[in-house]
Formats: C-alpha cells, structure tokens, sequence
C-alpha cells in the first residue's frame, strides 16, 4: 500500500538526515490523516491506495499552481522548493499515462459507452474517472474526451 511505503520512506528520510524530504513526508502523513479524520463521519473508502492517491494528487496540483504564481512574482527560491516538494510526492503516485495512451483509453470508453456528441461527455467522464483517475490528470482528460467527442 502506498500508505506504508510513505511511512518506510520518513523512517529512511529520518536516518539519512534529509530534512528536506522528512519535511515534504510528513506533510504528506498529515494530509492523509486530515482526510481520514474527514472520512470518519462518512462511508471509508474500498481501497486505501485510492484516498492516498487523491490527495497525493491534489497536493500536486497545489503546489504546481504556487510555482507559477511565486515564479510570477519573482520568488524563484520559494518555487523551487516547491518544485522539490512535487518530486517527492511524485515518487509515491502510480506512473502516469502518457497522452498517447490516455487518448487510446479514451476512445476504448468511448467507443464502449456508444458515445457520439458532447452531450455523452458526463457519461465518458464518469467512466474515465472510475477507471483512470489514478492514473490520469482530470482536467487534461476533459480535453482529451472533448477532443474525441468533437
């Protein structure tokens, strides 16, 4: 589980002395236990490798978004250090599709689901999502889906 190879990753990052990416492993552990506390009122999720994944990628998305906006404001040092931030998180997300592959994905789901105009697009979506959205980032994928609907 990706849960555990997190917390092996902070006892090696601990005895290496890499304070750097102790730092980016616990934010990660404390973003995963928010949203356990969260879950708790609610129904738990069927596969803990998904909660991982979710916030795994939405800690990306987050950080992407801040190197833009602290290279804006001529802040290098601080988006490179997010930069950093991403590699770290990044090592622990399943391997993305290239977009090659997730146009073909694409097209199999759409040609599965019998799709034909963009008014099929939340259906296509739907199954995108359920199927690759480890795997996929969304919001390029609503392009993609456009663009094979088109």
């Amino acid at each position: 589980m990706i849960r555990d190879d997190i917390k092996a990753a902070q006892v090696a990052a601990m005895k290496a002395g890499d304070k750097a990416r102790l730092g980016t492993i616990r934010l990660m552990l404390a973003k995963i236990k928010d949203r356990d506390i969260e879950l708790r009122t609610g129904t738990a999720p069927a596969d803990d490798d998904v909660l991982v994944t979710d916030v795994l990628q939405k800690m990306v998305k987050q950080r992407r978004e801040s190197i833009i906006l602290y290279e804006q404001g001529g802040r290098q040092e601080l988006a490179d250090q997010e930069a950093a931030e991403v590699t770290v998180i990044e090592e622990f997300l399943p391997a993305q599709l290239g977009e090659a592959e997730a146009t073909a994905a694409i097209a199999a789901i759409v040609a599965e689901l019998g799709a034909t105009s963009v008014k099929d697009m939340g259906r296509v979506m739907a199954a995108v999502k359920e199927r690759h959205s480890s795997q996929l980032d969304m919001s390029k994928a609503s392009g993609w889906v456009k663009a094979a609907l088109s």
